[in-house]
């Protein structure tokens, strides 16, 4: 079995099914006859995935074909291989269709951080990295990738009250379970159970430090992850995890692990940020421009909702904040869309009179 998936005592073997294989991938796979196997990545080793088939594990590169097309398998996806055992190869050709993704936005456009979640744990811990305006930001883009998030805080055995922590997450993320656990202790972990059902994945993540590592080990019964303590003056700790890797937890459920992530842009995340704020879009509704920026416009229902105290100032702020950024990422779009427009027809012209010039000759 690859090392991507550990798992305690001996490796066992897995089906399809087990890593929560669908009738939609059947269907989308079945066009593939000949030396083709099916299988999802579990990791991603530079220019390498390591892919979980049914019985077994294969190592993998990826087609030039994919490459050119700047397709890139993420940890979670389906994938369909060229498998040549006499000649020791395979090759991932295809990547069959998500049925989420969650991805962040960055520099180089959204990243992929893991394909085919039902859920994602957001992992946040007592103390200092306990920030709620980030966990807005967590949850626009698990909203946004189609699965279903839930708050884990952990470390909460350190927290003179947890229940006050849990109630002040509460307040930003209606709607959304939030769950206080101890992953060292194992107090509250049996109360992520309902979220854990076989062949269901959930993501984690969450900032470095937050104790990522400690719940897989904790949920897979022994340590196959490496963690560290945090540094004392920030709460925080150093990356333990460094690739992204899928594991299959004794109850069935498949859990993938992230990197603490440093930075999380927002990306493209539209749909999210309305599931994220819902209550200041129901304001919304009463205000008297459809096209209100809940700033200085007159008959402002969000505005007038704050000055009454119903509606924290902070909320709206956040609120605010990533919806300028949402825009400015839009916009970034467009400009990239129309760059890329330009060139294509710079070059179909440039193969035009090229013509021109051999029928001229």
């Amino acid at each position: 079995m690859s090392q991507s998936t550990p798992r305690c005592g001996e490796d066992p073997v897995y089906t399809l099914d087990d890593l929560g294989w669908t009738e939609e991938h059947e269907s989308a796979f079945s066009k593939y006859t000949g030396p083709y196997l099916a299988g999802r990545v579990a990791c991603r080793q530079k220019t390498v995935w390591d892919v979980l088939v049914d019985g077994g594990s294969v190592t993998a590169g990826i087609s030039g074909a994919l490459r050119k097309l700047g397709r890139f398998p993420a940890v979670g996806d389906f994938v369909v291989l060229l498998h040549q055992p006499e000649a020791g190869t395979s090759m991932i050709v295809d990547i069959l269709p998500q049925k989420t993704r969650f991805a962040r936005g960055g520099e180089g456009g959204d990243q992929v951080i893991a394909a085919n979640i039902d859920t994602v744990f957001i992992v946040t811990a007592a103390g200092r990295d306990l920030n709620a305006r980030r966990i807005e930001r967590y949850l626009a883009l698990a909203h946004a990738s189609g699965a279903r998030p839930v708050i884990v805080i952990n470390k909460s055995d350190l927290a003179d009250d947890p229940a006050t922590l849990a109630a002040e997450l509460a307040a930003v993320s209606p709607g959304t379970p939030v769950v206080p656990i101890s992953a060292m202790s194992g107090e509250g972990v049996d109360r992520l159970a309902p979220y854990l059902s076989p062949r269901t994945t959930v993501a984690l993540i969450g900032s470095s430090g937050v104790g990522k590592s400690t719940l897989i080990n904790r949920l897979m019964g022994c340590p196959v992850q490496e963690t560290s303590d945090v540094r004392d003056y920030d709460e925080r700790g150093r990356h333990t995890t460094t690739v992204r890797q899928l594991f299959v937890l004794e109850g069935g459920a498949l859990m993938i692990d992230n990197p603490g992530l440093r930075e999380v842009g927002i990306g493209l995340a539209s749909a999210g940020i309305a599931e994220t704020f819902p209550e200041i879009l129901e304001l919304a509704e009463g205000c008297r421009f459809s096209d209100c920026r809940h700033e200085e416009e007159p008959g402002c229902a969000v505005q007038a909702a704050v000055a009454a105290g119903t509606l924290p100032a902070a909320r709206l702020e956040s609120f605010q904040r990533l919806m300028r950024e949402l825009a400015f990422e839009e916009e970034k779009a467009e400009i990239g869309l129309v760059r890329l427009e330009k060139k294509r027809w710079k070059a179909i012209g440039k193969d035009a009179r090229d013509l021109w010039k051999i029928k001229g000759r």
